[in-house]
């Protein structure tokens, strides 16, 4: 299985290809330092085997960043060494942290821009890169990770929203490029060609006249040839298409190009698997073999596998997959598929950032900080009626789905929908017993059951089956027929 081979990345030797991509947890004080939940976050995710853990973003600056990492100055050193010293001491995973620089947001709605940037502050910004990224090999990382993506500082330069008219010049692809060939000469400088340097950028900005998937791909180009160690995509997370909220600062995930790098429930799996299987297929044109990491709504084993025999992509970054199962890829290893706890796309983790709120998932236990361990046992079972599992068609013609709630350690349902005969698979996971699918449509049929799980994963036998048939409407009535499967 590809997902469990190893990838060596300028020495930096992952044991399989899963990465957690950069992910704010909020678990930082005001003070930017490194905190015991913060570190137990990074030793979970190590705990469950991923192959890269890349620490969320911590500015290159010594502005007040709020609840967010630091390692600007050398007194964060210390911190970053003994998380970074628990997590090897965990498991072989490998981790880099993101370093960032980001401008000024208010809570009137005003934000700081690029053409705002003295010749001199720039300069300093491409110093303070170079010295985090220092900061970092002398903390015990295994790399560092640039972070040139969504609405920030170097992001800014390669939008073709870029208002600079000098030699950082938005109007050519060569000036919006130069920020980031600078910065990474800063950094090659000051931690030598020996140490793995990775960036993070968008494959398409997904706003009103940003770069398209067409000039990622050239963007993608450069950073092989500046010599990036990997390529890790996203898309879309600007400022310029956020809403605003009277009071509270932008936040740049709350726009359709929000929704496209953190895509709800709505959006189709493997989201952004196309744009990246592109670029990926651009380097390989051009003779680069730059590892490149593919993101954006994975969960399944099958997914990922696919993405990767198809030479889309090296690595597979999931955030919020991660974020409800740190344990995914073990259970991948062991063939223990249906152990684990599937994302189910709702976004709390997204609104608890936008809210400046410590991030969990809320498929874990309630008031759990970090995700439960893997705990062998079996999972919840049945009581004695069975799920007596029942599936009605409503006056409004969405299908009402009700069972018996199951017995023992029950920490929500899997529910599982097929159509027209085709693969089964994991569509939702609940709290309750009941769950509305608003997404059927009639002439078409459906098979459902549902399975319990624990905290650990481990799921109970499936339910009753229910083959559901709804009729097309009438003259816009809503009448249908329910059949039940032992």
């Amino acid at each position: 299985m590809k997902l469990l081979e190893p990838l060596n990345i300028n020495g930096m030797v992952i044991p399989n290809r899963t990465l957690v991509p950069a992910m704010v947890t909020r678990l930082s004080g005001e003070d930017g330092f490194v905190t015991p939940d913060i570190t137990e976050r990074y030793v979970r995710y190590a705990q469950g085997g991923i192959g890269l853990i890349v620490v969320e973003a911590m500015a290159v600056h010594t502005a007040k960043s709020g609840p967010l990492l630091r390692i600007g100055e050398d007194k964060f050193i210390a911190g970053h060494r003994d998380m970074v010293k628990q997590v090897h001491e965990a498991s072989d995973s490998k981790i880099v942290p993101q370093i960032i620089h980001f401008m000024k947001v208010a809570r009137s709605g005003w934000r700081q821009t690029i053409d705002s940037l003295s010749v001199a502050d720039i300069d300093q910004i491409i110093e303070q890169f170079g010295d985090a990224a220092a900061r970092a090999r002398d903390a015990g990382y295994d790399g560092v990770e640039l972070h040139s993506a969504h609405a920030y500082t170097l992001s800014s330069f390669l939008s073709r929203l870029n208002p600079r008219r000098d030699e950082y010049d938005g109007r050519t692809l060569e000036g919006r490029l130069r920020m980031i060939g600078k910065v990474m000469e800063n950094v090659r400088r000051k931690v030598g060609n020996d140490w793995p340097v990775g960036v993070r950028f968008l494959a398409d900005e997904c706003i009103k006249d940003g770069y398209t998937a067409d000039e990622a791909k050239r963007i993608a180009l450069r950073m092989a040839q500046l010599g990036m160690d990997y390529i890790s995509l996203s898309i879309g997370g600007k400022f310029e298409d956020a809403v605003y909220t009277e009071g509270e600062p932008l936040y740049p995930y709350t726009g359709y190009s929000g929704d496209r790098c953190m895509p709800g429930a709505w959006y189709p799996p493997l989201t952004n698997a196309a744009n990246v299987a592109g670029i990926k297929s651009f380097l390989v044109e051009h003779g680069f073999e730059t590892p490149v990491v593919c993101a954006g709504k994975i969960s399944t084993p099958d997914e990922a596998e696919k993405i990767l025999i198809d030479g889309g992509a090296d690595i597979i970054g999931m955030a919020r997959q991660h974020l409800a199962d740190p344990d995914w890829i073990t259970k991948v290893a062991e063939a223990r598929p249906d152990d684990i706890v599937t994302c189910i796309w709702c976004n709390v983790c997204k609104q608890l950032d936008e809210k400046f709120k410590e991030v969990h998932c809320f498929l874990w236990p309630k008031h759990a900080r970090q995700a439960p361990p893997d705990l062998p046992g079996d999972g919840p079972s049945w009581g004695e009626d069975g799920a007596a599992f029942a599936v009605t068609l409503r006056d409004d013609g969405a299908a009402e789905l009700k069972w018996n709630r199951a017995a023992g350690d029950v920490e929500g349902y899997d529910i599982y929908r097929a159509e027209e005969n085709g693969e089964t698979s994991c569509m939702e996971a609940v709290k309750g017993a009941r769950y509305v699918d608003k997404t059927v449509l009639g002439g078409i049929s459906y098979v459902y059951y549902v399975r319990a799980f624990n905290s650990s994963g481990h799921p109970s036998p499936p339910s009753n089956i229910v083959d559901f048939a709804p009729p097309v409407p009438e003259f816009g009535s809503a009448a249908g027929g329910v059949t039940e499967n032992a």
